[in-house]
């Protein structure tokens, strides 16, 4: 985990105090150095905060190739690096790593080896043989990157907070922020900065000041899988084989194990010396330490359980929210913050998790209730589901249009114009009339965003690399590519290829047959209810009394009391939170 910052355009070289500055604001991104560069020409200043994982001993950037003076700054790993530097003819030294390799291969072929890279990046280069600052980031939006337009000048960073804190930002509190939790697309809620998307490559001409984006890649121009479930099971599993521990740093390493299917898999595959779970006392339901302590004692790991509880979680709720930057849906956030803690305290920097297979082979309910119907979904098993399939509830007779079905699935406030509904119709479309392949292109076009930036933002407080091994583009395009019955064919239990995979690899009946998905769930809703009713409310109440109007709706709705699924009142704390912090306030 790094982290980026800089500026760029006809005067740049005399902003250097100003990028150091921005450097030293996310501090945290990179504890084993934050320094910065001017480019040969003056036009560009790149700041890098560098947390050292492949060579304890290599020099933190920024680097530069003196030969065609092309400067970068780079956050993330690339897995690939050896194999790539091999095949593109790139020399490599003893104490070059993978930013080396973007370097060399940016100053030989441009832009274009974006497509060679397998990891997770935020990278910014600098070019000055044709006077152009790129920005550029990973498919699937692993590290985040911000930027904003100031005059002639560009400036960017991996905090959004860094930016605010380089020139006024007004607040805008978007509509998405109460329809599903989060900004949504490249918007944020600070005026004149955006985020860039995922597999999006910016140029900038330092001159001219104009600006062009394009995306690099799109999941969605895979072409099917065209052979049985054999064949597909298969080359599934030679894909976990080696993409899984290639993703195992050389240092000790975490992995966040819950004891699901998708943690249990990278347990077998990477062998982590340490596993991490988080339990909560009296929360029975919640608490998966027995299946994870199972697997712990199988792969020979040493298991540490975290057991928070909700004083914990209203100390720690303004340094989550720092964390952060802004209110995002997620879940598992006090569970991870917690986790991502405990990692930082045993010493280590590299920590797994398994996101992915979730969105990708129809991990979530709700995609079982889109596929299959809520009365199936009831009807196996799944009653704990019940107020989410009454959102689908509709006259005897009369099918629900997919398009309907998924918005009404993960709305959790109004929808404005129905943009949240225009995201998924786009979604669905561009799947080419499949709906499970619709179903993935939904979530990363809403759901997503938060689970990824959450994870990277929660690490990085923490100093930590957050690495999520299914996200190897091998696996995710060929998941994407697999036929619907490849993925689901039972509505309890989504994830059969993964199922069947982890049934091969010999794991524990319990992990692949598994019908409830837990994960890092939480009982705050059940807190903020309960013992935190008064506390919470208090908070909510404070912040109303000097919130703009556009944040009081938020603020509002976490005054009703919810259900143990409900994340009003914690979404509604956590916009509360945020807005104490100064530099909001002022924002605003």
């Amino acid at each position: 985990m790094c982290g980026i910052a800089g500026l760029a355009g006809p005067d740049a070289q005399w902003h250097q105090t100003t990028v150091k500055a921005m450097g030293i604001a996310q501090h945290y991104r990179g504890p084993d150095g934050t320094m910065h560069a001017a480019s040969q020409d003056g036009r560009a200043v790149l700041a890098m905060n560098t947390l050292l994982i492949v060579d304890p001993l290599a020099h933190p950037g920024p680097y530069l190739e003196r030969e065609s003076g092309v400067l970068l700054a780079f956050n993330g790993e690339i897995y690939n690096w050896r194999a790539q530097a091999a095949a593109w003819g790139i020399e490599l030294g003893e104490k070059e790593t993978d930013a080396h390799l973007v370097l060399k291969a940016w100053a030989k072929l441009g832009p274009s080896c974006l497509d060679g890279l397998d990891g997770m990046f935020a990278l910014s280069v600098y070019d000055p043989r044709v006077g152009r600052l790129f920005l550029a980031r990973d498919r699937l939006g692993e590290k985040p990157l911000y930027w904003r337009l100031d005059g002639g000048r560009l400036a960017f960073a991996s905090e959004v907070t860094t930016l605010t804190g380089y020139g006024p930002a007004p607040l805008v509190v978007r509509p998405e922020m109460l329809a599903i939790e989060t900004p949504i697309g490249v918007d944020t809620p600070f005026q004149g900065i955006q985020l860039l998307g995922p597999a999006t490559l910016l140029s900038f001409d330092v001159v001219t000041g104009s600006l062009d984006q394009t995306i690099w890649w799109r999941l969605e121009d895979r072409l099917p899988f065209t052979g049985d479930y054999r064949q597909a099971l298969a080359a599934f599993s030679v894909a976990l084989a080696e993409q899984i521990p290639l993703r195992a740093p050389g240092c000790d390493f975490a992995l966040l194990l819950s004891g699901g299917l998708d943690s249990a898999v990278l347990a077998y595959l990477m062998r982590p010396p340490v596993c991490v779970t988080v339990s909560y006392p009296g929360q029975d339901r919640l608490d998966e330490s027995q299946a994870a302590a199972r697997i712990a004692v199988d792969i020979g790991a040493e298991l540490v359980v975290v057991e928070p509880d909700h004083i914990e979680f209203a100390k720690l709720l303004p340094h989550m929210m720092s964390a952060l930057d802004y209110p995002m849906g997620n879940a598992s956030v006090f569970s991870e913050h917690m986790a991502y803690r405990k990692v930082s305290d045993l010493g280590l920097k590299v920590v797994v998790g398994g996101l992915g297979p979730d969105e990708f082979l129809m991990g979530y309910v709700r995609h079982a209730l889109v596929l299959f119907g809520p009365d199936a979904v009831l009807k196996a098993g799944l009653d704990a589901y019940r107020p989410l399939a009454t959102k689908l509830m509709h006259t005897a007779g009369q099918d629900l249009d997919p398009v309907e079905a998924v918005t009404r699935l993960i709305l959790r406030g109004p929808d404005p114009e129905d943009r949240i509904k225009g995201l998924v119709a786009d979604a669905i479309q561009r799947a080419g009339g499949d709906l499970a392949r619709g179903l993935t292109l939904a979530d990363l076009a809403t759901a997503w965003r938060p689970l990824v930036m959450t994870s990277d933002k929660l690490a990085s407080a923490y100093a930590l690399e957050r690495r999520s091994p299914y996200l190897a583009r091998s696996l995710v395009e060929l998941s994407y590519r697999l036929p619907v019955d490849h993925k689901i064919a039972d509505p309890a239990a989504g994830k059969r290829i993964l199922r069947d995979a982890a049934k091969a690899l010999g794991l524990p009946r319990e992990v692949w047959a598994s019908r409830d998905k837990l994960g890092f769930a939480s009982p705050v809703p059940t807190w903020l209810n309960g013992p935190l009713a008064g506390w919470a409310d208090a908070q909510i109440h404070t912040a109303l009394a000097e919130a703009p109007p556009a944040l009081r709706p938020l603020l509002m709705g976490g005054l009703k009391p919810g259900g143990r699924f409900d994340r009003t009142r914690m979404q509604a704390l956590m916009a509360a939170a945020w807005f104490q912090d100064q530099t909001v306030r002022a924002a605003a």
